[in-house]
């Protein structure tokens, strides 16, 4: 026969007594001990907790742990109890010396919080708990504390520990949150954040003169940051991120090349003219080279860029020598018809190039990050790693190409730089005279991605697949899989063979036309 120790308050009981009458686990009434939540006496070696610590607990937080049954209400640990006569079913409230009231709740840990807001009335604090209570009871309740975090650190926090960014991703993610997001709402607590608040940041963005554009992207970051806060860190009920439109970007259609332009770009990149700008009183005076020999203009130019534009006018216009680099003839006319992105182009090997077969195995890229640093990577994506068939029109510029600037070996690189390394893009601009080849064949403000687009316009004219063409341009879809470019490699010949025949097809016109001399030229009547 077992006997029942009593103390005035109360008979003792067990911790799996009290867990027992409460329908919890012994674990969870541990920590109530652990925490110093719940009055306890300890017999010898052992806890015991009196019946009217027990009474006093249920009563101060008005719950009682979860049941095995009532785990599908996503409480984590506690439920609501029943009404009581004279009894607040869900927390409790105060009255403090200013009259107001406050109120308490305990959290889905069993810890009791207490409300970040008080009351004039007490109607207003009974409905607070009422709200508080429902959105625990609908999985919707998240935690005032966690929501303190300033949305700044909250950000850069995100962007680190971000799975799969790419490296000028991740540099451009932080440009961004340093640049237009910081400045203006990196302070606010995340809890804090609302639609209206996000809405006039991204007003002050574009009064300010950021343009469309760059807004997007900033807010696209910014609603990828909420998503996480919402649905993985239950920070905020909802995404406050919810203007529509906002994250679209209508950069415009970007232009595509016709075959004769893209040899004519061939022909420019590279190209620069024989001169130099000096600066004298009252302006600029420009010397430029005619027949090998140096000559000086007689204008004078109020700015340099003037007596610059004007010496490239002269070298197009023939009054004016030029050299021509053409180490860039074979990149531009490889990455248009392959469809090649800039970073596989410079990353290509004597070895990914087999000229007999007419492929270009493309198994790496580099990617240059905003602090100058260059890293050799895969491909922007699972689909980049790819054999791409060459049109057998340009494989002799190819063969030119690599017989005079690559070296004999089977890891140098197709297109170095000038130093022998990797090709960068703001010194293949300067190189190459990027922006004045543009300018002389009429498509100012063309970008070299711009290539790639227009080979992938090629590609789609031959009317292969659309999974083929995704193989041929590396681009994944949710389905796409390497397994498939095994598959693909048949239909990509015939891409590049149609590709080929079109090539050709505008070569022999140009060169039709060319052949006609003046019989085509009008002459003047009379």
């Amino acid at each position: 026969m077992t006997t029942q120790r009593t103390t005035s308050a109360g008979p003792l009981l067990t911790v799996e007594a009290a867990a027992e009458r409460l329908s919890t686990s012994p674990r969870f009434i541990r920590r109530l001990i652990a925490e110093r939540r719940i009055e306890f006496v300890k017999v010898g070696r052992h806890v015991r907790i009196s019946e009217a610590a027990l009474t006093d607990f249920i009563e101060a937080g008005k719950v009682a742990p979860l049941t095995a049954a009532s785990l599908r209400h996503n409480m984590r640990g506690v439920a609501l109890m029943a009404n009581r006569e004279g009894h607040r079913r869900f927390g409790n409230m105060r009255k403090l010396p200013s009259g107001r009231y406050q109120i308490r709740y305990p959290g889905p840990d069993g810890r009791l919080r207490t409300g970040p807001e008080t009351y004039v009335r007490k109607g207003d604090a009974d409905k607070a708990l009422v709200l508080i209570g429902g959105q625990m009871a609908s999985g919707d309740w998240t935690d005032p504390e966690r929501g303190k975090v300033r949305l700044g650190d909250y950000a850069a926090a995100w962007i680190t520990e971000r799975p799969g960014l790419r490296p000028r991703t991740m540099d451009l993610y932080r440009w961004l949150l340093g640049k237009h997001i910081e400045p203006h709402i990196g302070g606010v607590p995340v809890g804090k954040l609302s639609t209206r608040l996000i809405r006039e940041w991204r007003a002050a963005l574009l009064a300010n003169g950021v343009s469309v554009s760059v807004a997007a992207k900033a807010y696209r970051l910014l609603r990828a940051v909420m998503t996480t806060a919402v649905e993985d860190d239950k920070i905020l009920p909802h995404n406050p991120c919810r203007i529509r439109a906002a994250g679209t970007e209508d950069a415009g259609e970007r232009p595509v090349l016709t075959v004769a332009q893209v040899f004519e770009l061939a022909e420019q990149v590279g190209r620069r003219p024989v001169g130099n700008i000096r600066s004298v009183t009252g302006g600029y005076r420009l010397r430029f080279g005619r027949h090998g020999e140096m000559r000086t203009s007689p204008e004078l130019y109020g700015t340099r860029q003037e007596a610059e534009r004007a010496l490239w006018k002269m070298a197009s216009d023939g009054r004016a020598d030029c050299t021509h680099d053409r180490r860039f003839y074979a990149l531009v006319l490889l990455a248009t018809f392959t469809s090649l992105r800039w970073g596989e182009a410079t990353a290509l090997r004597r070895c990914d190039l087999d000229l007999d077969a007419a492929t270009v195995r493309v198994r790496a890229a580099y990617v240059e990050r905003s602090t100058g640093e260059m890293l050799l990577g895969p491909p922007k994506s699972k689909a980049g790693r790819r054999i791409v068939g060459i049109p057998d029109a340009i494989i002799p510029a190819l063969r030119d190409h690599v017989s005079v600037f690559v070296k004999d070996d089977p890891g140098a690189l197709v297109f170095p730089g000038a130093m022998g390394g990797p090709l960068r893009r703001g010194n293949f601009n300067k190189m190459s005279a990027w922006p004045h080849a543009v300018e002389s064949i009429g498509m100012v403000g063309l970008h070299f991605h711009d290539l790639r687009h227009t080979g992938n316009h090629l590609a789609a004219g031959s009317g292969a697949r659309l999974r083929d063409l995704m193989a041929r341009m590396g681009h994944d879809s949710e389905r796409a899989a390497m397994i498939y470019q095994h598959e693909a490699q048949g239909a990509d010949k015939t891409i590049t063979d149609a590709i080929d025949t079109h090539v050709q097809g505008q070569q022999h016109l140009n060169e039709n036309d060319e052949d006609d001399g003046t019989a085509g030229v009008l002459a003047p009547a009379g």
